[in-house]
């Protein structure tokens, strides 16, 4: 029994890993032949010509570990939002398309850019530990992921950069019109 003393252990949230290759594109993502449907509608094909099963077995929390090139391609938001849609935790990989990362934070989707996010294998459990920049695997390896500046992570817990702007507005941490005098 531990003393009044010592430390309580902190529960650590894991994560299930589903596992994709290298250049995954926004038509991947969201494919052109939903964008004129709802977002649901769009989420319900997304990944389906790389991971057919993907939007129907994906879980709340759940990961993507991608290779290099993750979200090429156009500049659609509903690429993310489908993952966000859908309930995803995070997408870890070792790079991003510059517009679709820009994109993920600002509808709340957590990226993880991690040079050794491909030894991490479908269907792990992995710990993500936001304050070091760091993933936990299983067997209590570390990878380490680049650092994510403070506004990025507030945009995630916000759920978004609407959420955080209508955050700031109502406890007052932002002016109606900041750019006026």
């Amino acid at each position: 029994m531990p003393s009044a003393a010592s430390p309580t252990p902190r529960t650590r949230e894991t994560h299930r890993v589903w596992r994709l290759g290298a250049d995954i594109d926004t038509d991947q993502l969201a494919p052109g032949a939903y964008m004129k449907f709802s977002l649901d509608e769009i989420a319900r094909h997304c990944l389906e010509r790389v991971r057919p099963e993907f939007a129907a077995s994906v879980q709340p929390g759940d990961v993507i570990v991608a290779g290099p090139n993750f979200g090429i391609g156009s500049s659609r938001e509903q690429a993310a939002s489908a993952l966000v849609a859908l309930g995803l935790r995070a997408v870890i990989a070792p790079s991003f398309s510059g517009l679709y990362f820009r994109n993920a934070f600002n509808v709340g989707l957590l990226l993880l850019t991690c040079r050794d996010a491909e030894a991490i294998q479908e269907g792990e459990a992995i710990a993500i530990d936001l304050d070091a920049c760091r993933i936990v695997r299983a067997d209590g390896s570390v990878l380490s992921c680049e650092p994510i500046p403070g506004f990025l992570r507030d945009m995630v817990q916000a759920g978004g950069l609407l959420n955080l702007l209508k955050r700031r507005l109502a406890d007052g941490t932002l002016k109606h019109y900041p750019m006026r005098a």
